[in-house]
């Protein structure tokens, strides 16, 4: 392999040894972390930082605690897949209420640690007794009990099984929830450590989707249930479990809002809940008795096409006062309200409400260019606004009362600092390698949409020598693909020294450059996403005229695969080749929380996706076809991949077809390096020859 994909596998592409998920306990006196010892190291331990003095302590380290890792249970793994987790060792953890104690789950088996002088015996981990395949554990106030799930049922360790026997998964995110909502959890404790609010998961209405690794024909079939696109969706309950068995059904209407987006307990006397409809038209803050399970409405947030999700909203502000998330006037930038007032105008792209710091809101925005984010303080009162990170990348930040974790990611790398009310700084240990490029691609908006795009060109390329060029994109809803952070650029760089101009684009129908340039797709995929990637593409083709647009070719993975393939089955005069893996290539079979928020329906639209279904075009391919599909993917079902083979093949039209057993929609451990060796023998290959090569 390539020296540069090998060292991408081997440090599972430049994140391990980066210190992750952080939080801040004991209020803001310890930063918890998760980090592998090196760049090659693929196990993540469970560390604490003492703000005060800035000393790193390791608490936990999965090899000393299972020195033979067993499999993951297969609830924690398909959670591991809705939330894009690929490190091993020690995947997340939960802090008590007071934030000196955690749990954490490891190949099924709970433990537990206390942060340094925390009080609790042992100086150690301790094993938790619980029963078999026990995932997502959480501990109450002072970490004393520990609630978890196995078998789809709710524990306490100590004790035992607290969820009936009913038939339904307990204590769980269903898919949609995991997938598309943004919730990944399904129990939290009450601030008194006594009682649990618990997700009731009743999925017996849904398809029942299946695995099998043909590779390993001794093996049954693996199945799990999927809310395809038009069907049934889980019925998702919420419960109140008191001590003594009692329990309480929290009351809304879940028949016109079925979607639970979030939960927990604001006091011991009132829960808050966020819901959605079908659509997504409506995002609902609603507040719950406990003791009764009746609920009130506290804010609405309402769109003609759909709700767009800004983490933090709607919350409620500490003198009361609701906080949600607003478009300003024409749709030109994402903002806040207060109340149902604006809180902020067209010059602020609000991200993220990431907390409340010093008094006032800690947002995530962009102020300039769509590639970059800042982090403000932001005055709930008057509106304004003080920098807190404002320089050239991407910031982040992570905050409580007594800390804040500032992270900046730029063309020179990425920083930590951790600053204390008192004004001391420290910086959490980063232990990964650096990067083997630094890449500054040409970022530049062009056509009258303003569509974000950047040129990568190979390193000591000599300007008049014409390039092939490579559209590596996503293009889909939710993620932004061109943005100033410096890992995502090192896959690119390889694709140009390999003698391509590689062109990203990111479409209308992506996040960060304004609400109506994200609502462009409601209706219709595929329209709106190749006529931008044509129009920029041929912008830039203007613009740089080492562009050889008679060699083109388009790669992509998921959105990014759909995008591909749509590329050469619509627009061959402009796209030549194709590398598509896993392209969901007929929407109905897609899921319903993020298919029908941007299509609507099926049976109410069946037109819309019949026009984005890809399986009517495979007559017309005439251009080189390459399709990857995981056998194991669980997001977008190997299915896809072969009904539109099949497709192909019964319309005569030759194309090549990449099945990879036993890999998921993540591509870990080195499968992404491996496929995109055999895409660039692919390209160089079909785009030797020019625009008609084979």
């Amino acid at each position: 392999m390539d020296a540069l994909l090998r060292l991408s596998a081997d440090t599972a592409r430049f994140t391990r040894g980066a210190p992750r998920a952080f939080t801040f306990g004991d209020d803001g006196g310890l930063l918890w972390f998760l980090r592998s010892t090196n760049p090659t190291d693929a196990f993540d331990s469970l560390w604490v930082l003492d703000t005060a003095t800035g000393t790193e302590t390791l608490l936990a380290d999965p090899r000393e605690l299972c020195p033979e890792p067993g499999p993951l249970p297969a609830a924690e793994r398909r959670l591991r897949e809705r939330t894009r987790l690929v490190a091993a060792g020690i995947g997340s953890y939960a802090l008590s209420g007071d934030g000196r104690h955690a749990v954490f789950a490891l190949y099924g088996r709970l433990y537990a640690v206390s942060s340094p002088g925390a009080g609790r015996s042992g100086a150690g981990p301790r094993e938790l007794p619980a029963a078999d395949g026990a995932f997502d554990p959480r501990p109450n106030a002072d970490g004393t009990r520990t609630a978890y799930v196995s078998a789809d049922a709710l524990h306490l360790a100590p004790g035992g099984r607290i969820s009936p026997a009913d038939g339904a998964r307990w204590g769980v995110a269903e898919f949609a929830a995991a997938e598309e909502l943004g919730r990944a959890r399904g129990h939290w404790w009450s601030p008194d450590g006594r009682t649990l609010l618990a997700a009731r998961v009743d999925e017996s209405a849904l398809q029942r989707r299946y695995f099998t690794d043909p590779a390993h024909p001794e093996l049954p079939a693996e199945d799990f249930a999927y809310p395809e696109a038009g069907g049934p969706n889980a019925d998702v309950q919420l419960w109140v479990l008191r001590p003594g068995g009692t329990r309480v059904r929290l009351d809304w209407d879940a028949e016109a809002h079925p979607y639970v987006c979030d939960a927990g307990w604001e006091s011991a006397d009132e829960i808050l809940l966020t819901v959605q409809d079908r659509l997504q038209r409506n995002l609902l803050l609603l507040c719950a008795d406990p003791a009764t399970g009746r609920t009130r409405e506290l804010s609405r947030t309402t769109h003609p096409r759909w709700v767009d999700p800004l983490p933090g909203t709607p919350a409620r502000l500490p003198d009361g006062r609701m906080l949600t998330a607003a478009d300003t006037p024409g749709g030109a930038a994402r903002a806040l309200a207060v109340d149902g007032a604006l809180l902020t105008g067209d010059a602020v792209q609000v991200r993220r409400v990431a907390g409340v710091h010093e008094g006032r809101l800690l947002i995530e925005a962009g102020l300039r260019d769509p590639s970059e984010q800042q982090v403000l303080l932001l005055d709930p009162d008057t509106g304004e606004l003080t920098p807190l990170a404002d320089g050239p990348g991407v910031h982040t930040a992570t905050a409580s009362a007594g800390a804040l974790l500032l992270t900046s990611a730029d063309a020179g790398g990425v920083r930590r600092t951790v600053r204390t009310a008192d004004g001391r700084e420290s910086t959490p240990a980063d232990l990964s390698g650096p990067l083997p490029h630094r890449v500054v691609p040409l970022l530049e908006r062009v056509t009258e949409h303003g569509v974000p795009t950047a040129l990568v060109l190979p390193r000591g390329h000599l300007p008049g020598r014409r390039l092939p060029v490579l559209v590596d994109a996503y293009g889909g809803p939710g993620y932004q693909d061109v943005a100033a952070e410096p890992r995502r650029w090192q896959a690119k760089q390889w694709w140009a020294d390999q003698g391509f101009a590689v062109v990203t684009v990111d479409n209308r129908g992506t996040p960060y450059v304004s609400p109506a340039f994200t609502h462009a797709v409601h209706r219709g995929f595929s329209e709106v996403t190749l006529e931008d990637q044509v129009a920029a593409l041929r912008a830039l083709g203007a613009r740089h005229r080492d562009l050889d647009l008679g060699r083109v070719g388009v790669r992509g993975w998921s959105y990014g695969g759909y995008l591909s393939a749509l590329a050469v089955l619509r627009r061959p005069d402009v796209f030549h080749a194709a590398s598509a893996g896993a392209a969901p290539t007929d929407f109905r079979h897609y899921d319903t929380a993020y298919t029908e928020r941007y299509l609507g329906l099926p049976r109410d639209a069946p037109e819309v996706y019949e026009r984005d279904s890809l399986l009517a075009d495979a007559a017309r391919l005439t251009r080189p076809l390459l399709l990857t599909t995981g056998l194991a993917d669980d997001n977008v079902h190997p299915s896809h991949t072969l009904r539109l083979s099949r497709a192909l093949t019964d319309a005569g039209r030759p194309h090549r077809l990449l099945a990879l057993p036993g890999v998921t929609h993540m591509t870990p451990d080195g499968t992404r390096e491996k496929v995109m060796a055999l895409e660039l023998e692919f390209f160089r290959e079909v785009l030797a020859g020019g625009p008609a090569a084979r």
